[in-house]
């Protein structure tokens, strides 16, 4: 079961969601990574959260996965600094014992009503002292990206 400040969500593999080999197309594997990472997010900042996707850190799929699979994702806020989360999201085959078929990072910024960056409203727990987040909380330490908001803001007035 889910602490208050994860997420699990499932979902059955559709014709709609595949590639012409009928397994689950590229797309369609990002765009539920990136469902489930914003409903981590939202349910972790609370109810003052007005996010915007960031950036994609990190995203790796392991395996095929066939059309009428039904598959779990579970999501967590994993760092969080003045305006910035990073939320890892982990896909899991129902069968016990099996590695996940997908895994992610994905981070999300609190913006004002201008769309930029602004300080996050509250206190946000994080999942990162649970052993399950461990890969990926180790993938995020080794991940070196910045943003350039400060440098594009500068080349547009130069």
């Amino acid at each position: 079961m889910a602490e208050d400040h994860e997420i699990t969500t499932h979902r059955l593999i559709l014709p709609a969601d595949a590639n012409h080999y009928g397994t689950l197309y590229a797309g369609s594997l990002l765009k539920y990574g990136l469902e489930a990472a914003y409903a981590a997010a939202t349910r972790g900042v609370g109810s003052k959260a007005n996010l915007m996707l960031r950036r994609v850190l990190s995203v790796e799929c392991r395996r095929a996965v066939p059309v009428g699979t039904l598959v779990e994702i579970e999501g967590a806020i994993l760092q969080v600094r003045q305006c910035h989360i990073v939320v890892g999201v982990v896909g899991m085959p129902l069968a016990d014992g099996d590695v996940p078929w997908m895994d992610g990072l994905f981070g999300f910024v609190q913006v004002d009503k201008k769309g930029l960056p602004t300080e996050l409203p509250e206190t946000i727990q994080t999942a990162s002292n649970k052993p399950f987040w461990k890969p990926l909380l180790n993938r995020l330490a080794e991940t070196k990206t910045r943003g350039a908001t400060a440098e594009w803001i500068s080349a547009r007035t130069e």
